[in-house]
């Protein structure tokens, strides 16, 4: 699997949002974007996953233009768990799980819904709410939920937007767990996430975006300096090193 963006451009209401852009999503490989707020991650995502479509530039995986491909082939290749992920009827949460899997339907792959469903519902510690009405759930727990309906999808590239942001702290951990677990099985992750040091933990690479533009891409040693994160986020910081990995810390005067 290969999917390549070059010097992506996105201009909304004249606004430009992501500008000369160009990144690798590589398979087998946690990706984390992150940068401060309106720095364009979520953009970012959505152009790389072809839910936008760019205004300058190419994405093109496995050689092929992303915005060739027919709905039907983008839903069996790449999944995507958007922030605004919301279901307004009362579904039991088994279904809503089971929309993931709306892209295999009359395909031989259709004979795993069962199982991909279970091991979602595992996955995300969503088990005990299977019956309950998606529409009733905390915050959080629709948080889980969606992200289930994502990994039931089964496709080898996913796209996570904000995963951990209504989550407590142990649920913050598990999500990032999983979704290093998916790129150790040999699929391409990307997550946008706001915690700088939870995504040092768990990527294999950091994309660092700052007004729209890519400042720095590669490990989280090497991108997550304390001078590059004061400079971007206005902010003095220290860096500590566990595990070899930084854990970014504001400084307090």
């Amino acid at each position: 699997m290969s999917l390549r963006a070059t010097n992506l451009e996105v201009t909304i209401d004249g606004n430009p949002i992501v500008r000369g852009v160009t990144i690798d999503i590589v398979a087998g490989e946690l990706l984390a974007l992150v940068g401060p707020n309106g720095a364009g991650k979520s953009t970012l995502l959505a152009l790389l996953s072809g839910d936008v479509k760019p205004t300058g530039g190419s994405i093109e995986l496995d050689g092929t233009p992303l915005h060739s491909m027919r709905h039907i082939e983008l839903a069996r290749r790449r999944s995507v768990l958007t922030q605004e992920n919301q279901v307004s009827f009362p579904f039991a949460v088994s279904d809503v799980v089971e929309m993931g899997r709306a892209p295999w339907v009359r395909t031989a792959s259709a004979s795993e819904d069962e199982e991909a469903v279970s091991s979602a519902l595992r996955a995300t510690d969503t088990g005990h709410l299977a019956s309950r009405h998606y529409t009733s759930l905390s915050g959080g727990e629709k948080a889980r939920v969606s992200l289930a309906r994502v990994l039931a999808q089964r496709t080898d590239i996913v796209f996570l937007d904000e995963p951990t942001a209504a989550l407590d702290l142990s649920h913050q951990e598990d999500v990032m767990r999983t979704a290093a677990a998916l790129a150790a099985e040999g699929r391409a992750v990307v997550v946008v996430v706001h915690d700088l040091s939870l995504a040092a933990a768990y990527a294999d690479r950091v994309a660092v975006i700052a007004g729209g533009v890519l400042d720095s891409v590669g490990t989280p040693a090497e991108v997550l300096t304390a001078e590059r994160v004061s400079r971007i986020y206005g902010l003095e910081v220290e860096i500590v090193s566990r595990d070899n990995r930084p854990v970014i810390l504001p400084v307090r005067h």
